[in-house]
């Protein structure tokens, strides 16, 4: 298995963005209700055909996109086996020369955090990734394992702040005032996190410490580039979600001709696209989602300026 860099996940972030010539992130997320004959066996999935649908996906991404982003509870609904699909996947993505994103949006107190941590975290971990997205909002002192684990490690976090989905204006955008100052919660969180993002800045200039901010919320997310320029974003939403281009990048910097500054997450518009739905073998099946991840990065690489 390859063995990590040195470097901050921030400072290879940044080199694969520069590799990659984009920020396009492949998310890999095994609905098994979407999952077509090619990976069923007698019209349901099965565990075989999600290991030959997760490592072709790797053998589709490598060399085109910086990331991929596993999605850990689409494996758990597999039980033990899918979690060992998991783990291999992991590794397989590592080895190709691709940052691996877990999604699993953890978060706990103390001890179970650390156990989270150790799981996820690191080239030598269970299921190993270069980062993990985690969810904040028990308290900061929840983070505190995550961020301990990923220094240890030179991994990366991103930190769950404005989300996607439409119920998150619930909490996220509540009105609070603190010393005076009012604000939206989402973005008071992300002042609590400046120091931290800070901290953990590396040579490039990009932080290992990112956030969560949507594609579907422009507005929300230019604001956080503003109290975070140093952070990474994780950007879900585009395509299926609803999100264009135009939206999707509004919180990325330019420079020389690419987005820098965080990761633009496309799943079901890959992995799942109307050409991959079709294919009747592994190969055709691969050759669909290398075309959909063309289309993508030029659709992404369409609004530079």
């Amino acid at each position: 298995m390859s063995q990590p860099s040195s470097s901050s996940f921030g400072d290879r972030l940044a080199l694969a963005l520069i590799n990659t010539g984009t920020p396009l992130c492949m998310g890999i997320d095994p609905h098994q209700n979407l999952m077509t004959p090619l990976f069923c066996d007698n019209g349901r999935p099965s565990i075989s055909g999600l290991r030959d649908f997760s490592l072709t996906l790797v053998e589709a991404a490598q060399g085109l996109v910086p990331a991929i982003k596993p999605q850990a509870a689409m494996f758990e609904a597999y039980g033990p086996e899918g979690m060992a699909v998991l783990a291999e996947l992991a590794k397989a993505g590592q080895e190709a020369g691709l940052l691996v994103i877990m999604d699993a949006k953890r978060g706990d107190i103390g001890s179970t955090s650390e156990a989270y941590a150790n799981a996820y975290l690191g080239h030598d971990a269970p299921f190993p990734s270069d980062a993990l997205t985690i969810n904040p909002w028990m308290g900061l002192d929840t983070l505190d394992p995550f961020i301990k684990r990923a220094e240890q490690t030179s991994s990366g976090l991103f930190i769950l702040v404005r989300t996607s989905n439409p119920g998150a204006s619930d909490i996220q955008e509540l009105s609070i005032t603190q010393a005076s100052q009012d604000s939206l919660v989402y973005e008071h969180l992300a002042r609590k996190l400046q120091p931290i993002v800070t901290n953990a800045t590396g040579e490039s200039g990009l932080s290992s410490i990112g956030i969560v901010a949507g594609a579907t919320v422009p507005e929300q997310a230019v604001s956080l580039r503003k109290i975070l320029p140093e952070a990474p974003f994780l950007i879900p939403g585009f395509g299926a979600q609803g999100a264009g281009p135009a939206h999707a990048t509004i919180a990325l910097e330019q420079s020389n001709g690419h987005h820098t500054g965080g990761l633009v997450n496309s799943s079901r518009g890959l992995i799942f696209c109307d050409e991959a739905k079709q294919a009747t073998d592994l190969a055709s099946y691969k050759q669909a989602v290398r075309k959909a991840i063309l289309e993508q990065k030029q659709l992404l690489q369409s609004v530079l300026l």
